[in-house]
């Protein structure tokens, strides 16, 4: 077995992961960020939570637009529900990450998006959905 490489030179054998899988560093960003809207959706359910029990809540990666599509990148929306299916509310993962400067931003970035899509299916201004829509601290 010529060239093939069990031990690093030191001898010290094979590395490993630093952290185990189930630890939250060991976490994607992409499941860093599901997680975040979850939690988002879990808060504003136990207050909405018979208003949006036919709401879908999803995350996708970007929006599908066309290539002459001109303006600002739509960092979530609704979607109508087809056949009885129920409505859908898309936010999408990397037009967010792309405007937040930081993990706070990025909370109240998800936080306010999600109010205003729930406050527009729902008929009411997002500051009777959340009182915190739009406040700089949480």
């Amino acid at each position: 077995m010529a060239g093939v490489r069990r031990r690093d030179r030191h001898g010290r054998g094979l590395r490993g992961p630093l952290t185990p899988p189930q630890a939250p560093v060991s976490r994607t960003r992409a499941e860093r960020f599901d997680d975040l809207v979850g939690d988002e959706v879990r808060r504003l359910g136990r207050r909405w939570g018979r208003e949006l029990a036919r709401v879908e809540f999803t995350v996708a990666e970007v929006p599908e637009v066309e290539p002459w599509f001109e303006g600002p990148v739509p960092l979530g929306e609704t979607v109508p529900g087809e056949g009885g299916g129920p409505v859908r509310i898309v936010v999408y993962r990397r037009p967010v990450e792309a405007r937040a400067s930081g993990d706070q931003e990025l909370g109240r970035l998800v936080r306010d998006l999600l109010v205003e899509e729930i406050a527009d299916l729902l008929g009411l201004s997002p500051e009777s959905v959340d009182p915190s829509y739009d406040s700089p601290d949480d």
